[in-house]
């Protein structure tokens, strides 16, 4: 029986697992990732791009008023996703 490919959202958890990241920060990385996602319309990372990030994160900052930390919170989150995951 083959194995069906991973969910973008599973591999993140793998990837986060491997290199010991605590379980809270899984679950933030997840979270951000998840509303990234979601806000582009369910759009898959892999075609988008700076300014998707960009966006995503001034509609944090201007609609949701959110504060800085968390603003970067959600940055980082989304870099890992390109960076450690997308290998991008």
């Amino acid at each position: 029986m083959e194995q069906r490919p991973k969910k973008l959202l599973e591999q993140v958890q793998d990837v986060i697992r491997v290199k010991h990241y605590s379980y809270q920060t899984e679950k933030t990385y997840i979270y951000w990732i998840r509303r990234y996602i979601l806000f582009h319309n369910k759009r898959h990372p892999k075609d988008m791009g700076s300014a998707e990030i960009e966006a995503f994160l001034t509609h944090l900052a201007v609609n949701e008023n959110v504060a800085a930390s968390t603003q970067n919170q959600a940055l980082h989150a989304v870099l890992f996703l390109y960076k450690e995951v997308l290998k991008q």
